[in-house]
């Protein structure tokens, strides 16, 4: 890959916030964004995620309603 298929990758990461940048003199450090990443995990496990607490929740209170 070469050095500006890389930077034009970086630029878009970086526009789209999944990267933050530092720049220390003529270096540009990246750094991947974790909440953007959080918040899109999230939504798109969290739904999933839901249903199965609450079927979780419930054979445990029917567990604890058993004689």
């Amino acid at each position: 890959m070469t050095r500006q298929a890389v930077t034009k990758h970086l630029t878009i990461l970086e526009t789209a916030n999944l990267v933050a940048t530092q720049k220390h003199g003529r270096e540009k450090l990246h750094f991947i964004n974790p909440v953007p990443i959080t918040e899109i995990a999230d939504r798109w496990i969290g739904k999933y995620e839901r249903h199965r607490l609450d079927a979780l929740a419930k054979l445990k209170k029917d567990l604890e309603d058993a004689p």
